[in-house]
């Protein structure tokens, strides 16, 4: 990335404002042009063979085919891909993607989607089922994260809507964790429109907070007011506090952190947001099936759910720790009156009444029977012998890293585990640990690596894999500290490069080239 590295040597640091009026006129310049386009080039070229390793061996099609290809040969052509992608993530070689994958575990959720395949629950009254399922997934979450606890305020202060009536704590079925979030950010912008007339939404939102907070803010106009985080990676509550003002709609917190595997303080942010009135959200999509059986088996997490007063929402994955299948989450609210702006409804459509109570219209009740069938076949017992495990898991990659001079842990994580060199590229760590067939997270701002632990980290052997390969790629960078080519210069590059909207059209290339067949 030789022009990127000129341009950032060139400028040094400048203000993130300045740097896009720069940024903008200096991408006019035919020279500059040129030299981008080269490099977009050069690194979609030696993407794209990694991303569309199918090309040459099994069939492609840009359009419907004259004469449809037979079942049989269709099944057997995806069974292929299936062996050859399975490898990695069954051996525990990938952080997070698949956190359960046992056999048993996956036959069992993949016959009760089978059976309903064609549940739809836009249309409840032919699927009662689906909605069955969805009322009693959220209930059993609800009450994992403190719903039965969830108290009013001592001074009784606060708004009904975000403090709750008693009535009892609520919720959705989403997509994903994204979704989740999504709907939260948009039930606190028309809550505060109606409520307290607040037409310029702000959210006040860690750097660390999953970048959904982000899409949130372009998609539905709320300003995000991003606060910096301590040495601890926790985010800094005094600057939360000051931030706030008469537009800010949410405070968010994260339990824990996507990055680094902290949870914030959610007791101190909600209780701010609360006195003044404000909603609070907690993210809980990585932690909320980990923590609660984490303090049952004598771990110390601090408290994050509605057992606090100030807690307002909750985003909860069900397909991660959760252990259902791709594609569902669960967004719970204190109040039902909270949860009435995330409802979607028309009443003057010539095709009728219309509803629904999130984004989607149509939706594949399997996921929802899926999610239901997996939190009822875990059961408590079975959630809590998981965690256990993880955690011990995660306690012994965390140890082992701590034994590696030239590595360091970041925050004080328990099984989303981040580390950093200050001595060596920890990007070419990475790439290292990628040959040796490793799949791990690339982070940055500090520019870091973790792995998120999962259950398949738990197989006998993996954690010895990971830590001789680890201290291997160690090795390898001190020795050669500066090996040209791999991903290690784009890592750096979308890192430290001043020009961010040259980085993000590298990644909506990189999306470009995700749909070319």
């Amino acid at each position: 990335m030789d022009v990127m590295n000129i341009v950032q040597t060139k400028m040094g640091w400048v203000p993130p404002g300045i740097m896009r009026i720069v940024e903008k006129y200096a991408r006019r310049i035919p020279s500059v042009q040129r030299m981008i386009e080269s490099e977009y080039d050069t690194v979609m070229n030696e993407l794209e063979s990694d991303l569309k390793p199918y090309r040459d061996v099994h069939s492609s099609f840009s359009e419907i085919p004259a004469k449809g290809k037979s079942k049989t040969a269709i099944l057997k052509e995806m069974a292929a891909m299936k062996k050859k992608e399975e490898d990695r993530w069954k051996k525990g070689y990938v952080s997070g993607a698949v956190y359960h994958g046992d056999d048993r575990h996956i036959d069992f959720l993949n016959k009760v989607y089978a059976i309903h395949s064609q549940a739809n629950p836009l249309h409840s009254d032919l699927w009662p089922s689906a909605t069955k399922f969805e009322a009693e997934v959220v209930s059993m979450t609800a009450r994992m994260l403190g719903a039965e606890e969830a108290r009013l305020p001592e001074d009784g202060k606060g708004r009904p809507e975000l403090i709750g009536d008693g009535e009892g704590v609520c919720g959705s079925v989403s997509s994903g964790g994204t979704e989740s979030i999504l709907l939260a950010m948009k039930t606190y912008r028309d809550f505060a429109r109606e409520q307290r007339g607040v037409t310029r939404p702000n959210m006040v939102v860690p750097v660390t907070a999953h970048a959904a907070f982000d899409k949130a803010s372009q998609y539905f106009g709320i300003k995000q007011i991003k606060i910096p985080v301590g040495p601890d990676y926790r985010v800094d509550v005094e600057a939360a506090r000051r931030s706030i003002n008469r537009n800010t709609v949410v405070v968010v917190g994260s339990a824990p952190s996507f990055p680094h595997g902290v949870v914030d303080d959610i007791a101190t942010l909600s209780e701010i947001a609360r006195k003044k009135g404000i909603g609070f959200h907690a993210d809980a999509c990585l932690g909320a099936f980990i923590l609660p059986f984490a303090r049952k088996l004598g771990y110390d997490v601090p408290e994050f759910d509605f057992r606090l007063p100030g807690v307002t929402s909750i985003s909860a994955d069900t397909h991660k720790f959760g252990y259902a299948a791709k594609g569902t989450s669960v967004i719970l609210y204190r109040s039902i009156a909270l949860r009435h702006y995330q409802y979607y409804t028309v009443t003057e459509w010539p095709g009728g009444m219309y509803f629904s109570p999130t984004f989607a219209g149509s939706r594949a009740g399997a996921l929802s029977a899926v999610c239901w069938a997996a939190l009822v076949s875990m059961g408590e017992a079975g959630y809590l012998e998981a965690t256990a495990k993880i955690l011990e898991t995660g306690k012994r990659i965390r140890e082992g890293i701590e034994k590696i001079p030239e590595l360091k842990i970041l925050g004080n994580p328990l099984w989303v585990i981040a580390f950093a060199s200050e001595s060596l590229d920890i990007y070419r760590v990475m790439e290292y640990m990628t040959s040796r067939g490793w799949n791990l997270n690339g982070l940055h701002r500090p520019a870091c690596v973790h792995i998120c632990v999962t259950l398949r980290h738990t197989q006998s052997g993996v954690v010895a894999r990971f830590l001789k390969d680890l201290r291997g790629a160690v090795d390898f960078v001190k020795e050669n500290p500066a090996t040209d080519g791999g991903m290690a210069p784009v890592y750096g590059m979308a890192a430290s490069l001043p020009m961010r909207g040259v980085v993000a059209d590298m990644l909506k290339r990189y999306l470009d080239l995700l749909y070319r067949v």
